[in-house]
């Protein structure tokens, strides 16, 4: 019975990706663009994991790169529950099927594919670069089939875990996030390389001694330990992931029986949560502007808050501008001017306003019916803007500062990133009204099919002209650091940049709402086409 299952359900896998080739061209140019890259990717690795065989740190870089592939086993379900459409149990649970046999056949399931083979390409590239002698050989063989069921099981368990997260909006929220761990990621990455550059591979000895013991690291920390001599300690460490193998496959038939057997009550006892918070959230309108001002500003903060594209553009500015001026800092290669970063990817938010109200502009229009009107829509939209972006450019600059030690330079770089701030507001507000485009909702894409042109015109063109705006504050601080005595002026930056930021602020706004107000029609037929 559980052969027939495996079997069918390793079919049905099959058929999965035959037929999802099938839907179009492009789909099947995709998925072999890709593949091609994987394995060539994969090939490369296991050529360097092989020359690295009889140095002296092998066994540390290979142990970190077995628990470095398991983490992202493990993290993968929950940022693309959609890769596999054979993670989602439930679509199963109208047949009269068992928990061990479909334990079984979903694990033979997940080792088909790019993934389960880029990963075998790895450990088996591990294994040579560490064994010597055949009893290590043989512990290898071994070693590698255990660790890539710990991963295969591992990502299995985490999904089972998961699946009514994954299957609600903020599952779908957290897919959107992806693109930020992504880009935190190499950016560690890229921290670490250059340690390791400076360094050398001894940096890695400490953190390998302590995941050898961890699985699935200690499937290949065995094979070390074997070639040294240590079969005692190799045979732990086998066991150590064998014993983690059998506890994942528990947890993983625990949640899998209990998502087959009870009934999903996760949508009405959310929509029970979510009226509760509606009614007792009055918190936030308590402190904000009376009348339409502090309407739009409530209006505003409650997308970054629930809207699933909104809410990731601004955690990724939130984090990439806070990543690359303290990362740079850690480095040593830093300066501290580049805390601005911050001001200008919090800035771009302003960009496109209209785009994230899509279709439901609409009713914005509806309310519009002079430049007034339209300059006290975009005056609350920016002054929500302000409420995070103000607090947090400050935030990244003082931490810089204190990283770098540089504090005499704090208040010009204060003054700098504040005007950078008010320019790009500024500049936002204009470009919203002139170059509108629509965010689709659904999907990746963050630009309609066709409307790319006036995505790049809007965020670069309008980055250029901010840049250009601030032109004044910056050739202000240029001359009071290059001339004699000018330093002891420079704190006078911190109250003229911020000066400064307020007044381009509000020409921007001015100059934006008479355009805004004559091209309503024109803006909602631009964002509506998402």
């Amino acid at each position: 019975m559980s052969t027939d299952v495996t079997g069918v359900v390793v079919r049905l896998k099959l058929s999965l990706l035959r037929n999802g080739l099938r839907q179009s061209a492009g789909r099947r140019a995709a998925y072999v663009a890709s593949a091609v890259l994987v394995l060539l990717f994969a090939a490369l690795q296991f050529l360097g994991l092989v020359l690295l065989r009889g140095n002296a740190h092998a066994g540390s870089v290979v142990v970190l790169l077995v628990a470095v592939l398991a983490l992202g086993w493990a993290v993968m379900p929950l940022f693309f529950p959609s890769g596999d459409e054979t993670l989602d149990p439930t679509r199963l649970v109208m047949l009269p099927l068992r928990p061990r046999p479909l334990v079984r056949a979903l694990l033979a399931a997940s080792l088909v594919g790019i993934g389960p083979l880029f990963t075998l390409c790895l450990f088996a590239g591990s294994v040579i670069a560490v064994a010597r002698g055949a009893m290590a050989y043989v512990v290898g063989v071994i070693g590698v089939v255990l660790a890539l069921l710990v991963c295969v099981a591992l990502a299995r368990a985490v999904a089972a875990a998961n699946i009514r997260l994954l299957t609600s909006r903020k599952g779908r929220d957290l897919a959107v996030l992806s693109g930020l761990v992504i880009a935190i990621g190499a950016q560690v990455v890229n921290f670490g390389a250059q340690r390791l550059g400076s360094s050398g591979l001894g940096e890695l000895d400490p953190a390998s001694d302590v995941l050898r013991w961890v699985p699935p690291a200690s499937a290949i920390g065995a094979v070390e330990s074997v070639s040294e001599g240590s079969y005692g300690v190799g045979l732990l460490q086998l066991a150590l992931a064998a014993g983690a193998l059998a506890a994942l496959i528990a947890v993983w038939s625990r949640h899998l029986t209990r998502l087959m057997t009870s009934p999903d009550g996760s949508t009405l006892q959310a929509a029970t949560e979510a009226a509760v918070r509606e009614r007792t959230s009055t918190g936030l309108a308590r402190f904000l502007p009376a009348g339409r001002t502090g309407t739009v500003m409530e209006r505003s903060l409650r997308y970054v808050w629930r809207d699933p594209k909104t809410k990731a553009a601004w955690v990724t500015s939130l984090a990439i501008g806070l990543i690359v001026p303290l990362f740079n800092a850690l480095q040593g290669t830093g300066s501290i001017y580049f805390a601005c970063f911050a001001a200008g990817m919090l800035g771009i938010q302003m960009y496109n306003q209209f785009g994230q109200d899509t279709s439901a502009f609409w009713m914005v229009a509806l309310t519009i019916s002079s430049p007034r009107d339209a300059y006290v829509e975009l005056r609350g939209r920016a002054l929500a803007l302000l409420l995070i972006t103000l607090p947090y450019a400050a935030l990244v600059t003082v931490l810089t500062t204190a990283l770098l030690g540089d504090w005499p330079k704090l208040p010009e770089v204060l003054g700098l990133s504040f005007a950078l701030l008010g320019a790009m507001l500024a500049t936002g507000a204009w470009t919203s009204a002139r170059f509108p485009y629509s965010i689709p909702q659904e999907g990746y894409k963050n630009v309609a099919p066709g409307q790319a042109g006036l995505a790049w015109i809007a965020v670069f063109g309008g980055m250029i002209a901010a840049a250009l705006l601030c032109a004044p504050v910056i050739a202000a601080t240029i001359w009071l650091n290059v001339s004699e005595g000018g330093d002891g002026w420079t704190w006078l930056l911190l109250p003229a940049g911020a000066a400064y930021g307020a007044a381009v602020i509000w020409l921007g706004l001015r100059l934006a709402a008479p355009r805004t107000a004559a091209r309503l029609p024109e803006i909602l037929a631009a964002v509506s086409k998402g």
